[in-house]
């Protein structure tokens, strides 16, 4: 241990002298430590949100899904069929009809998404038939009727159960019909299932069908308005989109399942980074106690720095005790910190300190991810703030003039 280090030791541990100045840096400690305990703790907790957000949506919604950039009908179908086939991170994929209409039980009426989909590839492709919780996926019914599975929001808000009939009103024809040139275009379908995806935005406004009941719904004959992809790994969605996008060009729009849900994830990064601000005020005032208690240290030894000084210490060797003090604080409260934030979300991980009614929520605690990078983002801001709160009782500390420093002793 060379000089700089052992002084900065001493001064920081010491408890002869300059007690209220050992008791602000053990204040700064304390600081330190709860803020970077709370900072882990939160982000943590953020993660888990994140992640079970993430699962439920990707569980649920397509890893890709290509539309037109303009007008309703997939340009070229054949030609994009070429292009997903060839890159094999593409697990599967299956064609889509979708669209907006109205349907109607009894008197109550909504305006819904419809989405038509192949019967053979809507559960490789979508999570439909997994959030299956009454009635089954049944779109082509054996007595040669059309089935229709429903969101539990929708079927609440439609009063709809398994077995009703329901209408479906397209919104093409509808102009002839209000005119009187024609009549809209409607049809009658068996709820067939009803299910749960855990994001109402899915259970109260789509409605799945088959893809040739949507193509006669929507008067498309062959046509598909948009393919869905699902890919063996769905983190390189964003690598698969842009390969897909280089290849087919403006004509189509290419959107991962990021994309979908954009201003989902928009929200909950603000709010990460809202709670990571004002959580570091805890460390910054902290380090605000580092930069108070080592300023009066510096008052408080100026006869011993004076006298390093004389015996040959150098500015710069003056300056890297009072930083080496600073960076030991931050580097003790980081430490304690880290361990105390990774012991309480191991024991929320695994026995639910803070658990949450199942009745309302969909998961019986506060989900908590622990991820390196947290602690290695979180104790380096510490260090980094630390040593800069150090800086300037450092510089003072040099500045002091032996002479001077000891010229009463």
């Amino acid at each position: 241990m060379n000089f700089e280090r052992f002084i900065a030791r001493r001064y920081l541990l010491s408890k002869r002298k300059a007690r209220f100045i050992s008791i602000i840096s053990l204040v700064s400690v304390i600081g330190i430590t709860v803020g970077v305990a709370a900072l882990i703790i939160v982000l943590s907790v953020f993660n888990g949100f994140n992640s079970l957000v993430t699962d439920i949506l990707v569980g649920f919604d397509p890893h890709l899904r290509i539309e037109p950039a303009t007008g309703t009908a997939l340009p070229d179908y054949e030609r994009v069929i070429s292009v997903i086939e060839d890159d094999e991170r593409v697990e599967v994929f299956s064609s889509v009809v979708s669209g907006r209409a109205m349907i109607v039980v009894r008197n109550i009426n909504r305006i819904i998404n419809v989405r038509g989909m192949d019967p053979d590839k809507i559960a490789d492709v979508s999570g439909v038939e997994e959030s299956i919780v009454l009635g089954s996926l049944l779109l082509d019914r054996p007595d040669g009727s059309d089935g229709i599975v429903l969101g539990i929001g929708l079927a609440d808000r439609l009063n709809a159960m398994l077995g009703d009939t329901v209408t479906v009103i397209s919104p093409q024809g509808m102009e002839a019909a209000l005119l009187r040139f024609g009549q809209p275009i409607l049809r009658r379908y068996i709820v067939s299932g009803i299910y749960e995806s855990m994001n109402q935005d899915y259970d109260a406004n789509y409605a799945f069908v088959s893809l040739q009941s949507a193509r006669r719904l929507y008067t498309l004959r062959e046509d598909i308005t948009g393919i869905e992809v699902r890919l063996h790994n769905f983190r390189q969605s964003d690598i698969v989109k842009r390969n897909v996008q280089n290849k087919l060009g403006v004509e189509y729009r290419v959107h991962t399942w990021y994309d979908l849900h954009r201003d989902l994830y928009s929200v909950m990064e603000i709010e990460r980074w809202a709670a990571y601000i004002i959580l570091s005020l805890i460390i910054a005032v902290a380090t605000f106690n580092i930069l108070g208690s080592l300023t009066m240290s510096v008052i408080e030894k100026t006869r011993d720095i004076g006298v390093l000084k004389s015996m040959g210490a150098t500015k710069r060797e003056i300056v890297r005790i009072y930083l080496f003090e600073g960076v030991l604080v931050g580097l003790i409260g980081s430490i304690l910190g880290s361990i105390i934030g990774y012991i309480v979300c191991y024991l929320q991980i695994r026995y639910h300190l803070f658990p949450l009614d199942p009745t309302v929520y969909i998961i019986p605690a506060l989900p908590v991810e622990i991820r390196l990078l947290d602690f290695i983002a979180v104790g380096g801001a510490a260090l980094l703030l630390s040593s800069l709160a150090a800086l300037y009782p450092a510089k003072r500390a040099a500045q002091v003039l032996p002479a001077q420093a000891v010229r009463w002793e």
